[in-house]
């Protein structure tokens, strides 16, 4: 055989395997979107938790927060005034 007709038959094999794998890769990503479709209309909707109602009255735990913010904030205040750059 030539040079030349070893390099149209690497090629040709070359565009085959490609080919079957473009192909392949089409109906794969085609049937994961279809079974996500069927998944989605099948299943059941999930359960949304409800949110508790909190009281209008302040609460104990409020005044913790209120504290917990003011310790964040002043530890906050210096560490950047301690580290400037």
């Amino acid at each position: 055989m030539q040079d030349t007709q070893l390099v149209q038959d690497g090629l040709a094999l070359m565009g085959v395997g490609m080919g079957f794998v473009f192909v392949f890769l089409t109906v794969l990503v085609m049937l994961t979107t279809l079974m996500s479709l069927i998944i989605r209309r099948l299943a059941p909707e999930p359960a949304v938790p409800g949110v508790p109602d909190r009281p209008a009255s302040s609460a104990p735990g409020q005044a913790d927060d209120a504290e917990l913010m003011a310790v964040i904030s002043t530890a906050v205040h210096r560490y950047r005034r301690q580290n400037r750059r």
